[in-house]
């Protein structure tokens, strides 16, 4: 008797939007390559971020400033292929979508037309809402991001928690107002968070904003324990990977040096 395969039921933009109201909590990690989006996506994430959070974790950089739409397009398509059912989430990176509404349009269109994702992600609050709007009205949707900006991390005097709790609060409603669908809420205190997540319709996406808001974000190198220059107080620890990963490349140094790898059974005859 055969048996048929299971369906794999992709998470879409609507079923992300309305969390919520269905009482489900949203889970999403950065992915930067095909092996691990197929990875995360197995292990049932709601979304994936290819976020610019790889200037550090993936070039080296101290912080995001330096990555390309054109990384981040290259990024984009090579975790695509490794989706079948997060919601894929491409960020748009400094100075692609600050000059004009025009550029951020197109910038945007290339995320989802050449890149394959599903949505794109921009940092800012009232300032950006008209630029929201513009790509939304395109069909394209959006998550904004408030609070700390790391694109704006010169004028912030660095990787600081906000509490300009007037300020949030009318960033988030202007965001939701132009169309975002859902909102990142990163290294705000967490009362704070709660009263910006009950003041909105849509998803709260939290990243060292406490446990009030409607789902969490986490750079999967920080959770995995393989990238150790950071160490924000927000970050779990899930795996010691680099541990492992260290371990492993000194073993295989190792039975390299002493003849004992490879051995007969990793030969032809």
């Amino acid at each position: 008797m055969s048996v048929a395969p299971t369906t794999i039921r992709p998470m879409t933009v609507p079923e992300f939007h309305s969390a919520r109201s269905r009482g489900v909590r949203l889970t999403m990690v950065t992915a930067y390559d095909y092996t691990m989006a197929r990875l995360v996506d197995q292990a049932g994430v709601d979304s994936i971020l290819i976020g610019d959070s790889m200037g550090m974790v993936i070039q080296g950089h101290p912080h995001s400033l330096p990555v390309t739409l054109d990384d981040i397009l290259y990024h984009t398509r090579c975790v695509a292929r490794g989706v079948k059912r997060a919601l894929l989430v491409a960020d748009l990176p400094f100075m692609t979508y600050q000059v004009s509404k025009e550029q951020a349009l197109t910038n945007a269109g290339r995320l989802i037309q050449e890149g394959g994702a599903h949505a794109v992600k921009l940092e800012g609050g009232e300032r950006m809402a008209d630029t929201v709007a513009a790509i939304t009205r395109a069909d394209i949707p959006v998550i904004g991001h408030i609070g700390l900006t790391p694109q704006s991390v010169h004028r912030m005097g660095g990787f600081r928690v906000q509490r300009q709790e007037n300020q949030l609060l009318a960033d988030a409603q202007a965001i939701e107002r132009a169309g975002a669908f859902a909102i990142v809420l990163e290294c705000i205190p967490t009362e704070m968070a709660r009263r910006i997540t009950a003041s909105l319709h849509i998803p709260t996406i939290g990243i060292g904003a406490g446990d009030g808001c409607d789902g969490q974000v986490l750079v999967l190198q920080d959770m995995l324990g393989m990238f150790d220059e950071l160490h924000p107080r927000f970050v779990k620890r899930f795996a010691e990977v680099g541990t492992a990963i260290k371990q492993a490349v000194e073993a295989y140094c190792h039975e390299v040096r002493e003849g004992t790898f490879p051995g007969p059974e990793h030969g032809f005859k």
